[in-house]
C-alpha cells in the first residue's frame, strides 16, 4: 500500500514539476481569452482594435485598388503589374517547397519505421487517441478506430477515447457501444465520454469536447493505471482521420528523438482522399489545394502551427488546461496557448507523413458547394487567433521581440494574402481600364496592361502542371467501375483553380475577417461527413 501511494505521488509530482517561471503567463487572466467581450476597460478596447485589424487591412487593400484605379490609374496599373510579378515569384517559391515536401513524404513512406525504432528506447510511451464526434455514422467512426487497430505498434499501449456529445442524443451512445464491442480487448482501454451540453463559459465544439474527454481519460485511465504523464503522446484526431500503417511508429520516433518533446507539437499532412473518387471536381481541387498548402508549410516549420489532426505530449496539454473551450479554432489555438505559456519557446515539428481524411461531399452538388464554403470559412476563422496572439505579445514581456515580430507578421500577412491576393489577381486587375477614363485608356501602358498581366498569369498557372502530377501520386487507385474519362477529369479539374481560389479561398477569408471586424462572431460548425 505504501509503495502504491509513493507511485501515485510520483505521477502527480511529475505532472506538476514544471518551471513555474516559464509557465507564468498561463496563470494570467488573458491566457484563455476568447473574444474582446471576455475583457473589460482598456483591455477590451485594445482587443477590439486587434480584432478589427485583419479585416481593416484587407478591406483597405481592396477599396484602395478601386480608389487608385479611378484617381491614379497609372499608379494602379503599375501596382497590379508588380503584384502579378510578385505572385509569379511566390508561386515559384511555393512550388519548390511543395516538390521538396512531396519527395520527403514519399521517402518517409518507404522507411522501415520498425527497424528505425529498434535503436531507441520507446517501450514506455503510451498513445492516447482522442476521437471527438457528434452525429457521424458508425461507418465513419469504425473507419477511424479500425485504422488505429491495424497500425503497426503495440496496441496494448494505446488508449482510444470516443469523445461524444450529450446533445447528440442516444444514437451517439449506441455508436460508441458498438465500437467498444467490436474492439473489446484490442486496446489497453477504449473509453466513451459524453461532453455535457450547455456548460457555462464553453462553446459547443471540438475544443470543449476534447478537453472534457482528455480530463476524463486522465482521471479514469492514466491516474488509475499510474501512467506518468510525460510518457503519454496525445493525438487529437478529426473523426474521419484514417492513419497509415506506420503512423504511430513515425510519431513515436519523432517524439523520442526530439530535443524537447514537451515543447513541441507534431503535425502530419492531411490528405483529403478517403472519398476522393466520390467527390465532385470542385471539392477535389479545393481538398488537394488545402493539402498542398499544408505540405508547403511543412517545409517552413518556423511558420507552421497545428492544424486539424495533430499530436502533443499529455504533460504539455495538462500544464495549460488542454484545448481552449470558448473558441472555434482550437486546433491552431492550442499551439499559440503553448507558445505564450512557454514564452515563445515552443514549436511544431512537421512529420512529413500523411493521414487520410474526407473531402467535402454531400447528397447534392449544391449542398457540397455550400459545405465547402462553410468549412473554409470556419478554417479562415482562424483569424480569431490574430488578436489573441498580438494581445498576448503585448502582455507577455518575456518573449524576445524578434520572435514576436516574426510571428505577428507571418499571421497578419497570411490572412491578408488569403483574402486579397486572389481578388487582385483574377478580378481587380482590369479596374484601371474600367475606371481610369479615356486619358488612361489612350496610353501605351493601358494597351500593354492586359497583355502583361495575361502573360504573367499564364506563367504562374504553369505551377498547376506540378500540382497535377503530385495530386495523381497522392490519391488512391480508382474503383474498378470508374471509366477512363473519370481519370481524365482528375487532370482537367485543375483548370478550376482560378474559380476555387476566389470562391472558396478569398471570399470565405474576407467573410471571416469582416465578421470578426463587426463582432458577428462565428460558432463551431461541424462539417457533415457523407460517403456514397
Amino acid at each position: 500500500m505504501h509503495v502504491k501511494k509513493l507511485a501515485q505521488l510520483s505521477i502527480t509530482m511529475s505532472a506538476q514539476q514544471t518551471d513555474t517561471d516559464t509557465l507564468a503567463y498561463r496563470h494570467s487572466p488573458y491566457f484563455h481569452v476568447g473574444r474582446a467581450d471576455d475583457l473589460s476597460g482598456s483591455d477590451y478596447w485594445l482587443y477590439r482594435a486587434l480584432e478589427i485589424l485583419p479585416g481593416f487591412l484587407s478591406w483597405l487593400t481592396i477599396l484602395g485598388t478601386f480608389f487608385l484605379s479611378y484617381f491614379f490609374p497609372v499608379f494602379a496599373a503599375c501596382f497590379i503589374i508588380f503584384f502579378d510579378l510578385y505572385w509569379l515569384l511566390k508561386t515559384l517559391y511555393l512550388s519548390i517547397h511543395l516538390r521538396h515536401n512531396w519527395k520527403r513524404i514519399r521517402f518517409n513512406m518507404k522507411i522501415d519505421w520498425q527497424e528505425r525504432m529498434s535503436g531507441i528506447r520507446h517501450e514506455h510511451f503510451w498513445h492516447l487517441i482522442v476521437l471527438p464526434y457528434y452525429n457521424e455514422s458508425l461507418e465513419i467512426v469504425d473507419g477511424a478506430v479500425g485504422a488505429i487497430r491495424d497500425a503497426r505498434g503495440d496496441t496494448s499501449k494505446m488508449i482510444v477515447v470516443l469523445a461524444g456529445e450529450e446533445r447528440a442524443g442516444q444514437e451517439s451512445v449506441e455508436v460508441a457501444e458498438k465500437i467498444k464491442q467490436t474492439y473489446a480487448g484490442v486496446f489497453a482501454e477504449i473509453l466513451h465520454t459524453s461532453h455535457p451540453a450547455n456548460v457555462v463559459g464553453e462553446m459547443p465544439g471540438k475544443g470543449s469536447n476534447a478537453s472534457y474527454a482528455l480530463e476524463e481519460a486522465r482521471k479514469h485511465v492514466l491516474d488509475k493505471r499510474q501512467i506518468p504523464y510525460e510518457d503519454v503522446i496525445v493525438s487529437n484526431f478529426d473523426i474521419d482521420t484514417v492513419v497509415p500503417l506506420d503512423y504511430f511508429l513515425c510519431l513515436t520516433w519523432h517524439f523520442a528523438t526530439a530535443t524537447n518533446p514537451y515543447k513541441t507539437s507534431f503535425q502530419p499532412v492531411p490528405l483529403y482522399n478517403n472519398n476522393i473518387w466520390q467527390a465532385p471536381a470542385f471539392s477535389r481541387v479545393v481538398a488537394m489545394s488545402s493539402t498542398f498548402w499544408q505540405m508547403v508549410q511543412q517545409e517552413r516549420p518556423e511558420k507552421l502551427a497545428t492544424f486539424s489532426s495533430h499530436s502533443t505530449s499529455f504533460r504539455a496539454l495538462y500544464e495549460v488546461g488542454y484545448w481552449q473551450k470558448n473558441i472555434v479554432s482550437e486546433d491552431s489555438r492550442i499551439f499559440w496557448n503553448l507558445f505564450l505559456a512557454h514564452d515563445g519557446d515552443y514549436k511544431v515539428t512537421p512529420l512529413s507523413f500523411p493521414v487520410s481524411m474526407d473531402a467535402n461531399l454531400a447528397p447534392t452538388f449544391t449542398q457540397t458547394l455550400r459545405n465547402i464554403y462553410k468549412q473554409h470559412r470556419r478554417w479562415a476563422w482562424g483569424v480569431e487567433n490574430v488578436p489573441y496572439i498580438l494581445f498576448g505579445f503585448i502582455k507577455n514581456k518575456r518573449i524576445p521581440f524578434r520572435k514576436k515580430a516574426s510571428a505577428a507578421f507571418v499571421q497578419l500577412e497570411g490572412f491578408w494574402s488569403l483574402a486579397t491576393n486572389p481578388l487582385i489577381i483574377f478580378l481587380l486587375g482590369w479596374l484601371p481600364l474600367m475606371l481610369g477614363g479615356d486619358a488612361f485608356r489612350n496610353t501605351v501602358l493601358s494597351r500593354n496592361l492586359p497583355v502583361i498581366t495575361r502573360d504573367l498569369m499564364i506563367l504562374s498557372m504553369c505551377g498547376l502542371i506540378l500540382s497535377t502530377i503530385i495530386s495523381l501520386t497522392l490519391i488512391p487507385p480508382p474503383p474498378p467501375h470508374l471509366k477512363i474519362h473519370h481519370r481524365l477529369f482528375m487532370i482537367l479539374q485543375w483548370i478550376l483553380v482560378p474559380i476555387t481560389i476566389v470562391v472558396f479561398g478569398a471570399l470565405p477569408g474576407l467573410d471571416a475577417q469582416t465578421r470578426l471586424m463587426t463582432k458577428r462572431y462565428l460558432g463551431f460548425w461541424v462539417t457533415p461527413k457523407h460517403r456514397k
